[in-house]
């Protein structure tokens, strides 16, 4: 009853009269605590300068946003698939929270024009949609509890803006992506892949480690080899492992950098 009142008078008066409509537009709720969300939207490209020197921005919310929705994701798929096993659910809840499905759900939701940033065009400013959708999770999270945060992203987002049926019929191969990738890039595959002894559950175990131009970019385990070197394969870039697109090939490639340099 009370925010039903404040609703129309804090999207019309005050000085905030832009975020709170901006907020209710977007999640359909009016925030308690406003400044929250103004600091989900500033991305560190444009820090705000305090008078001791240090800075503020989003990150810190997007840390924050980031394992809620992931928390969430875990709810949801748990409940969804009951006999789903731990691999195609986390292969599943990769997909609905990569950096391309929050960047596409945060433009359609109009949280792209709300952004505050002063980054330049190139790669990382692609993320900025997607990093500033996970502060405001994290905002939200603060602002109004978990058992919101939940109902809000099952309900409104998931409901919404993510086809569960699209996402399990797009291609999980990912062994044949990366293969093909390297290919492409003249690199060199190899998978070496080991059959482990005595695990607790006494089921078999394999761990799996994917060596692209005789670096280890990525690990997995499984049940079966094949199902170890597709997790080896699938760990290696978390951008958009469906697809290998160009942002997702640039990221692997930075990350090969970083472990030569």
């Amino acid at each position: 009853m009370f925010d039903f009142i404040l609703r129309p008078f804090r999207r019309r008066f005050g000085v905030d009269k832009h975020f709170y409509a901006a907020i209710d537009d977007m999640f359909g709720f009016i925030p308690h605590n406003i400044e929250l969300y103004k600091l989900a939207l500033i991305h560190k490209s444009a820090s705000v300068e305090l008078e001791d020197g240090s800075h503020i921005n989003n990150e810190r919310l997007e840390f924050l946003g980031d394992a809620v929705i992931e928390s969430v994701t875990s709810d949801y798929l748990f409940i969804e698939f009951p006999d789903g096993d731990e691999g195609f659910m986390t292969q599943l809840r990769s997909k609905i929270v990569s950096r391309q499905s929050l960047n596409r759900i945060a433009s359609e939701i109009g949280l792209d024009k709300c952004v505050i940033s002063n980054a330049a065009g190139n790669t990382t400013q692609k993320h900025i949609y997607g990093d500033a959708f996970e502060a405001m999770m994290g905002a939200i999270y603060l602002d109004q509890g978990y058992d919101f945060v939940n109902r809000l992203l099952i309900n409104n987002i998931f409901g919404r803006y993510i086809s569960i049926d699209e996402v399990l019929k797009s291609e999980t191969d990912f062994k044949s992506r990366l293969i093909e990738w390297c290919q492409k890039n003249h690199y060199s595959i190899e998978f070496r892949t080991s059959h482990e002894q005595g695990t607790p559950s006494g089921h078999p175990s394999f761990h799996s480690t994917v060596y692209i131009g005789g670096i280890a970019a990525g690990h997995g385990t499984g049940d079966s080899k094949k199902q170890a070197e597709q997790n080896a394969a699938f760990s290696v870039s978390q951008e958009s492992p469906t697809t290998l697109s160009d942002e997702s090939s640039a990221k692997i490639l930075d990350k090969f950098d970083r472990i030569v340099s």
